[in-house]
């Protein structure tokens, strides 16, 4: 049986999807953008602001969970330019042990939500 998670400390979601669903010792975490939670708007216009603010709401969905950034298998990494990889991925690092890192996919798009620069999604373990 899926479990639908919610927060209030991460943005409402804009469509007909959930910020993340478990089932089956899983959880799947919806993209998440560079938005705050408490008031609706973009956080920063660099990449590294806005990197750090859509993981923030990735941990905010994980921690509604019961979930952690340890048990964290798999993410993907939608950037509006490549060229911010390198700032990205600074902010990134500290979200991670890199001895434990999980799998991870990094592709550039045309466009985004909100024409936010990042979004980041998660698939992760959970523990019973």
């Amino acid at each position: 049986m899926k479990k639908i998670i919610y927060t209030s400390q991460a943005p409402e979601p804009v469509g007909p999807y959930s910020q993340g669903v478990a089932q089956g010792g899983m959880l799947f975490v919806s993209g998440q953008i560079p938005f705050e939670a408490a008031t609706g708007e973009l956080v920063g216009e660099d990449i590294a602001s806005q990197t750090k603010q859509a993981l923030d709401n990735v941990g905010a969905v994980l921690a509604a969970a019961g979930a952690s950034w340890e048990s964290v298998l798999k993410t993907t990494v939608f950037l509006t330019d490549l060229k911010d990889f390198a700032a990205m991925n600074e902010v990134y690092a500290g979200y991670f042990d890199p001895a434990t890192a999980p799998a991870r996919a990094c592709v550039e798009v045309a466009r985004l939500p909100k024409d936010v620069r990042v979004e980041i999604d998660c698939i992760a373990a959970l523990v019973d």
